[in-house]
């Protein structure tokens, strides 16, 4: 059966952010042999009252059509952001309503927010002594209503393995994604990227919040010097090379780089090796010698010394849990 992600919509819910999982999950299919365009999850939507319309920050309401005991079949719940939490986020507890709905989930759970859903999430005690993350704007106040919560305001999102926080709106969408990916391997969450033309991985650490996120109309941008880097990853690459593509010196282009990006140049050349790396580990029997040399990253040392850093298993043990995993999944 796919697994179930079943998101609550609350009263206040921001649209575009109720619409994130079923775009993301729901249109996520099988590639391996077998498994080939099968559906790998299935998306249902609930609210904490029976069946009916649930208001948004909109000039609209939605009709949801299951009640709270849609939770009780989840594997993964999704709690999106509302700006009508009331005593959630004035005290940080939970209402009498929300309260019940959440004892129906099962143990074990998957629980995932997106932006000011970590709200939900920290009054029922999910958080608790975990690391998590929400909107940049409400970071303080979050960190001030659950001191218990050991809260980063810097990053897109964080992965605590079965919690699970992103920032606001389109850290959403990079957290759903990092799931397929982790839950189906970098082909399948790259396909559903490319559907929604969305960048395929933005990683958890990178800064949500980042002051000038586009060019002043009389700069000149990075674009052309990232899809240069990205043609030839295998190769040695320089950031003098990088700032070359662009007509810039290095100075410049580090800060221009860092604007735009939010992490600098050599971070984000080691993030697409990595990930390159992790493509060529679940699709291909190339030997790790060789995907260390394909991904750039020169010696099978110098790929598990990254890998380790970024994924925390080496390289044949990413391949193996991957390809038992797949198989499992058929």
């Amino acid at each position: 059966m796919p697994h179930r992600v079943v998101v609550l919509a609350l009263d206040g819910l921001l649209p575009f952010e109720l619409g994130i999982p079923q775009r993301i999950f729901g249109r996520s299919l099988g590639t391996e042999p077998g498994n080939a365009g099968r559906k790998l999850y299935d998306v249902v939507t609930c609210s904490v009252r029976p069946p009916g319309p649930v208001r948004t920050d909109a000039d609209f309401a939605v009709l949801v059509v299951h009640g709270p005991e849609a939770l009780a079949t989840a594997d993964t719940v999704v709690v999106p952001a509302s700006y009508e939490l009331g005593p959630v986020f004035e005290e940080g507890r939970l209402t009498e309503e929300l309260a019940a709905a959440l004892a129906l989930v099962r143990p074990g759970t998957r629980m995932v927010s997106i932006c000011t859903g970590s709200y939900v999430l920290a009054a029922a005690g999910y958080l608790d002594g975990r690391p998590a993350t929400t909107h940049w704007s409400s970071a303080d106040h979050f960190q001030r209503t659950f001191p218990q919560v050991r809260v980063d305001p810097d990053v897109l999102f964080i992965d605590d393995g079965d919690v699970l926080t992103s920032a606001g709106v389109a850290a959403g969408i990079d957290l759903c994604l990092h799931l397929v990916r982790r839950d189906h391997g970098a082909a399948v969450a790259n396909e559903i990227a490319r559907r929604t033309v969305v960048p395929p991985h933005r990683d958890g650490g990178q800064a949500q919040y980042i002051h000038r996120p586009l060019p002043e109309p009389q700069f000149a941008t990075t674009t052309a010097a990232r899809a240069w880097a990205l043609a030839r990853l295998e190769r040695p690459i320089l950031l003098r090379d990088m700032a070359e593509q662009e007509a810039m010196s290095v100075r410049t282009f580090t800060r221009r780089f860092r604007e735009e990006v939010g992490i600098s140049p050599g971070q984000w050349l080691t993030q697409q090796r990595v990930e390159r790396a992790r493509q060529l580990l679940e699709s291909t029997d190339l030997s790790i010698d060789q995907v260390a040399r394909d991904a750039g990253f020169g010696t099978a040392t110098s790929l598990r010394q990254h890998l380790q850093a970024a994924l925390g298993v080496p390289p044949t043990v990413y391949r193996r849990t991957f390809r038992s995993s797949a198989d499992a999944s058929r």
